[in-house]
């Protein structure tokens, strides 16, 4: 399939995906739990938690009782003991919880984002000051953890390509009949492409991608030529691109 055929197919998924009833319990996605509530920690709570099964996770977070984001500390543990899911016990999922509930007395995780990236318009740095002042609020370790929040990387040509966070920052920039659009001070432009190895292969089979290692240089990579599509909002390829990946329309 040529490019110009390739930008056909996911303009008609865009036109035909952009509508209410697109995410349902029949097409399960976090974002079916996230936009319910419309508030930006219950959505990065979603967003976190969304690897693996899309049924498993929406299941996943509709147990969790969210107002507990405004409980103390010993209450949080209490509430969740007993709870898990995949890689993360009980007391990984409190300390994202009592962290959050911290974060939200003090500041909110736009103005966080922001503050990181303002200066270079670089979605990337505004990241990874969120994750630092993250783990200062409550510097809880675990492998668990670690993969549900990341880690600051020391190099970002080696790194993930933390698939979570931009899918999360697709959600609250974005605005349109599937993304929120909460947020108003980051530019849909400087948004990255939230991908993971279902996104990534699609992305190589429809030749929208050369690189072969799944990582930070292919979200790089695969941006760029949305961009070439899409200066102002290259990111709206995202969702087309997983649901073609996801319905096996290819």
């Amino acid at each position: 399939m040529r490019l110009v055929e390739v930008k056909a197919l996911l303009d008609s998924e865009i036109q035909k995906r952009n509508r209410k009833g697109e995410i349902s319990y029949d097409r399960p996605d976090p974002l079916l739990v996230a936009s319910r509530y419309k508030d930006e920690f219950i959505a990065l709570i979603c967003a976190l938690f969304a690897y693996g099964n899309a049924e498993q996770i929406v299941r996943f977070l509709e147990t969790l009782d969210f107002s507990l984001l405004t409980e103390d500390d010993e209450t949080i543990i209490q509430r969740l003991e007993g709870f898990y899911y995949r890689f993360q016990k009980s007391e990984d999922i409190a300390a994202l919880f009592i962290a959050l509930k911290r974060l939200k007395g003090i500041d909110s995780i736009e103005n966080l984002f922001y503050e990181g990236y303002r200066k270079k318009g670089d979605i990337l740095d505004g990241l990874w000051h969120f994750m630092e002042t993250l783990r200062r609020l409550h510097p809880h370790q675990s492998y668990g953890y670690d993969f549900l929040i990341g880690k600051i990387p020391k190099s970002v040509a080696s790194v993930g390509t933390y698939k979570r966070y931009m899918m999360y920052l697709r959600w609250m920039v974005r605005k349109d009949e599937i993304d929120m659009g909460l947020w108003s001070k980051i530019d849909p432009k400087d948004l990255l492409m939230p991908l993971d190895t279902h996104t990534f292969a699609v992305a190589r089979k429809l030749r929208l991608l050369k690189r072969k290692s799944h990582d930070m240089k292919a979200v790089l990579e695969l941006t760029e030529r949305f961009k070439q599509w899409d200066g102002n909002d290259p990111i709206k390829y995202d969702f087309a691109l997983y649901r073609i990946g996801q319905e096996k329309i290819l």
